[in-house]
């Protein structure tokens, strides 16, 4: 498997929490952490911005996608609202998670825990090329739910 070092900046220079980590050896997301002073209350159908205190330099021609954790979305109806939520190779600013709360129950966030997935994907870069009609296919136009039921 192919390796690539992204460089990656800590925030807050003080910081007891590890860097984003794969759980296992054949993950594909490393997992984000929350770099927050003080719980935080998610209550029910609302969302917050959780930072992680971390910042990264993506290569030209990549991404990262932040993630939902299974587990939390499972467990606990905890999402990342906009997931994936793409992170651009030009941005520098900290990485921050939007939390969704989807249950009817407070979700209580703390420190250190993890709350999203951080995935790197290879980017395409497309030009249009402008044309008076499109080649037909046998789905042609057909829209929302003209495959199947």
């Amino acid at each position: 498997m192919k390796k690539i070092p992204i460089p990656i900046t800590r925030l807050t220079q003080d910081s007891d929490l590890p860097l984003p980590k794969y759980a296992t050896e054949l993950s594909s997301g490393l997992d984000l952490l929350a770099d927050i002073s003080e719980p935080v209350t998610i209550e029910p159908f609302g969302r917050v911005l959780i930072p992680t205190g971390i910042a990264i330099a993506i290569p030209e021609g990549m991404e990262a996608q932040v993630r939902s954790r299974s587990g939390l979305a499972y467990k606990n109806g905890i999402m990342a609202l906009n997931s994936p939520g793409t992170i651009d190779a030009d941005y520098r600013g900290e990485i921050k998670v939007i939390l969704y709360n989807s249950s009817k129950d407070n979700f209580v966030v703390e420190r250190g825990m993890k709350i999203a997935q951080l995935v790197f994907a290879p980017v395409i870069m497309i030009t249009w090329e402008e044309t008076d009609s499109l080649e037909d296919t046998s789905r042609s136009s057909g829209g929302f739910g003209s495959t199947g039921v």
